[in-house]
């Protein structure tokens, strides 16, 4: 949402106010830092060992007196967590009119992703205003017979890195510190970066991405680094596994900078995270997702983005393939990101002020040339 923010900010007609709910605050404090973004209201939903009802319920009692006390003409709200949700329930409550950013991805599965399936279902319900990423985001929205306006705008996701990338290319002081933070790197050894987090991997699925890791740790060429979710059922199983490993560098969660900076660096990425899906593929790093289903079908189509699932077997011989032929890889990284150019939050504010815009993707736009423009966006460092 940085880029929304930023985008509302320039509009004199719209007063703009951010309201957080403090979940991971240290993380949260780095990004507010990097876009400037002041905070109007903060909340305190954190507790130890928080169900997913003990937090929508907290955040539901907390929401809605922010919501009496701004009276505001709209809410606008991103993706599909369950402060997303919760949000899109309290203005509904209320008669307040939902904008949801990033609407219309599914998996066509309630259990995959869980609970955010059903939670961007649920806030695409109660919106008036659709902001879909995608053309395919938008027929899916048309398919569920909506009741709310649908605007393609690409993922405002692609504007924050365009924003960040831009930082990191024309700021030589930012990268060296930035690199400073990994001095353990060896120009010898290929990076495969790798993110998990998802709740349906809890379990069985960690412990097979584990043991995955673990065999391709042994490849002479490789050196892997895996920010580690906070969430305890992450770390328990991931240090208890690959702590003592070599090649294996678990590392502390990363601020949205240097996970950046980290990201252009990889050789191949290894993610059960969607936002990822759509960032990698504007750097030209292959992904492989560890996840079944994906309400990101675009990356798949396009050849950026490859399903592996949990399975290890799966897992090594997808990285393998990466790392021993070149040509794949060469292939992979050359596909353009079907998810945006840079420009969904200016769309988005736009569409608010209630200005006529070009639809993202809706422009038939020449293959060479739209080749040459997502070049000049990002830039590779």
């Amino acid at each position: 949402m940085a880029p929304v923010v930023r985008a509302l900010a320039c509009e004199a007609d719209i007063e703009s106010l951010v309201c957080v709910t403090g979940q991971h605050r240290l993380m949260l404090q780095q990004v507010l830092d990097l876009f400037d973004i002041k905070v109007d209201y903060s909340l305190d939903v954190m507790q130890p060992d928080q169900t997913l009802n003990g937090l929508s319920a907290r955040l539901l009692g907390l929401l809605d007196p922010v919501l009496e006390t701004t009276r505001p003409d709209r809410i606008l709200v991103h993706g599909d967590t369950t402060t997303a949700m919760i949000a899109a329930l309290a203005a509904f409550h209320r008669r307040i009119p939902v904008a949801h950013v990033e609407a219309g991805l599914r998996t066509g599965d309630l259990s995959q992703p869980w609970p955010e399936e059903m939670n961007r279902r649920y806030v695409d319900v109660v919106s008036d205003l659709l902001l879909a990423p995608t053309a395919m985001a938008k027929s899916n929205l048309a398919a569920e017979h909506l009741a709310g306006r649908v605007v393609v705008t690409g993922n405002t996701v692609i504007d924050a890195l365009r924003l960040t990338v831009e930082s990191i290319a024309f700021d030589h002081k930012l990268r060296d510190r930035l690199d400073a933070h990994f001095p353990y790197l060896r120009a010898d050894k290929k990076l495969l970066l790798v993110t998990g987090h998802r709740r349906e991997n809890f379990g069985p699925g960690f412990a097979e991405i584990c043991d995955a890791l673990a065999t391709l740790s042994r490849r002479p060429d490789i050196q892997i680094v895996y920010p580690v979710h906070l969430n305890p059922n992450v770390q328990g199983p991931v240090q208890a596994a690959l702590a003592q490993l070599p090649n294996i560098h678990l590392i502390e969660p990363l601020d949205y900078l240097l996970f950046v900076r980290l990201m252009q660096r990889a050789h191949v990425i290894l993610t059960d995270s969607g936002g990822v899906q759509e960032e990698a593929p504007s750097l030209g790093k292959p992904v492989l997702v560890m996840r079944n289903v994906t309400e990101r079908p675009e990356a798949v189509a396009a050849g950026t983005v490859q399903l592996v699932g949990t399975d290890s077997a799966r897992i090594i011989a997808a990285v393998t393939q990466l790392y021993e032929d070149d040509a794949v890889w060469q292939c992979t990284t050359q596909r353009l990101n079907p998810y945006g150019d840079g420009h969904a939050a200016e769309r988005i504010a736009s569409v608010l002020c209630g200005r006529e815009i070009d639809e993202f993707g809706m422009v038939k736009i020449e293959p060479l040339e739209k080749a040459r423009l997502v070049a000049k966006i990002f830039q590779k460092i």
